[in-house]
């Protein structure tokens, strides 16, 4: 088969359309012939040489794709030849094929295409996780989504949305507050020209936020501490604006602040199985009733994943870009 193969650390040019040894499918697995992968920024440090796939995973990106099942390992008694999935990956999603844990793997929501499918694996897993089994989301919490254009930021905040808090969420500039606002937010502040602390004490009337969802890591994080309710909780999923920041320890000691930081494909399946099945238990059902939906900016054929790169790089892309198999 086919794979979009890193050569060696580097620019998007490092990506090449290769030919690969076929996946096996081991014992409680699933092959499936794949009709979208998602991109991701973890994609992008891994191409770099900053984030290497976890043991026993391809060597090439993508940890998300949707397609059809093709083969089932022993012991699966979930899936059938046939069926249309979508499914979280540790690796190896920018090919034909893939082989993945069952435990993983989710029935494409009614009303979502297959190939937009693949857009909701990766951002609906973190989505989940960080705001609501890290940062305790609620009914009426009040939330800060950063980067609400993105792709896991576009979910995040239709998701918060339906599960009831109010949020409020950055963008890079007015016409992306626009595209954020009618997915669901209340308050949409462009980053670059406004002081976010100031706008959403002001729209909280001096309160603070419950949660901030972050992807800005050593860059933000002193604001992101301003922009805090008393027992708040800072959720950091990205470092886009740096790694290393300082934190006044008297502040989160009198407001009672907790920060976490949190990544997916590190952790152990029965951890990644765990969130899988929430997903498919809270959040497919919102997905079918349309309130939260897939953003995709664009598909691109595989063998162009180094364009896609590019794309994402740009800071242009509004929700998920998706990587097709090119036509034979």
């Amino acid at each position: 088969m086919r794979a979009a193969v890193i050569t060696a650390p580097g620019g998007p040019r490092s990506i090449e359309w290769s030919t690969v040894p076929e996946p096996d499918v081991r014992p409680g697995e699933i092959l499936v012939e794949v009709a979208a992968a998602g991109v991701n920024r973890a994609d992008i440090l891994q191409r770099e040489g900053h984030y290497p796939p976890p043991p026993g995973a391809p060597e090439w990106p993508g940890l998300e794709v949707s397609g059809r099942v093709v083969a089932v390992g022993d012991g699966v008694e979930t899936w059938r030849s046939g069926d249309e999935v979508c499914a979280l990956l540790p690796g190896g999603g920018y090919a034909e094929r893939v082989s993945v844990a069952a435990e993983l793997v989710m029935p494409v929501p009614d009303g979502v295409s297959l190939r937009d499918a693949a857009a909701l694996p990766e951002a609906a897993a973190t989505a989940w996780s960080n705001l609501v089994d890290v940062g305790g989301l609620r009914a009426g919490s009040t939330v800060l989504v950063h980067g609400g254009s993105g792709g896991v930021g576009s979910f995040a905040v239709q998701l918060a949305s339906a599960l009831g808090a109010r949020v409020l969420a950055t963008a890079r500039d007015e016409a992306r507050c626009a595209r954020v606002a009618a997915l669901g937010a209340e308050v949409t502040i462009p980053y670059a020209d406004d002081d976010v602390v100031a706008r959403v004490r002001e729209a909280t009337e001096g309160a603070g936020v419950d949660v901030v969802l972050d992807v800005l890591g050593a860059g933000g994080l002193e604001a992101n501490l301003r922009c805090l309710a008393t027992g708040g909780r800072l959720v950091v999923i990205g470092l886009q604006r740096g790694r290393r920041g300082e934190i006044d320890l008297g502040r989160m000691l009198t407001k009672r602040l907790t920060v976490a930081g949190t990544t997916l494909r590190s952790r152990p399946l029965a951890e990644r199985a765990e969130i899988v099945a929430a997903l498919r238990e809270h959040v497919w059902p919102l997905v079918a009733a349309g309130r939260v939906r897939p953003v995709v900016h664009a598909s691109l054929p595989m063998d162009r994943a180094g364009e896609a790169h590019e794309l994402l790089e740009s800071g242009e892309v509004l929700g998920k870009l998706l990587l097709v198999p090119p036509a034979s």
